[in-house]
C-alpha cells in the first residue's frame, strides 16, 4: 500500500503532466511524449474505439503524424481534473493557415503516468 500511495497524484500534478504531453507533441517529440505513458497505453476515439494499442503503436503513430504535419499544432483551451483523469479542451492545427478543429481529450492515469488519452470530437 506503501509504495501505491507514493504514486498518488494531485489534481495540479495530473494537469501538469498532460499540459506537458501536448507541450511535448507540438515540440512534435513523439519519444518524449510517451516516456509520461504506461507501456500499454493506448488512444482511443469516444467511445472507446482504439486506434493505437501500446506504447510504441502510440509513439510510432504520433511519428506518422508529424511527418505527414510537420507544422501540426495543439492549443489548450481549458483544463479539468475529474477523479483521477484529466480533461482537455484543445484547438488543433495541422498547418498554421489551415482550418483548426477543436478536440477534447480524455488522460487516465495509473499512478503518475497516462494510460489512455480518449479523444472526443
Amino acid at each position: 500500500m506503501m509504495a501505491e500511495a507514493a504514486t498518488l497524484l494531485t489534481a495540479d500534478e495530473r494537469i501538469a503532466i498532460t499540459h506537458e504531453m501536448v507541450a511535448r507533441y507540438n515540440a512534435q517529440d513523439a519519444d518524449a511524449y510517451v516516456a509520461l505513458m504506461t507501456d500499454d497505453a493506448c488512444q482511443s476515439r469516444y467511445p472507446g474505439q482504439v486506434f493505437r494499442a501500446g506504447k510504441e503503436e502510440v509513439c510510432k503513430g504520433l511519428k506518422a503524424t508529424f511527418a505527414q504535419f510537420p507544422l501540426n499544432h495543439a492549443d489548450i483551451l481549458s483544463s479539468l481534473a475529474v477523479g483521477s483523469a484529466v480533461l482537455l479542451q484543445e484547438k488543433v492545427r495541422h498547418a498554421p493557415d489551415s482550418d483548426p478543429f477543436e478536440v477534447w481529450a480524455l488522460y487516465s492515469f495509473d499512478g503518475d503516468k497516462v494510460s489512455r488519452v480518449e479523444f472526443i470530437r
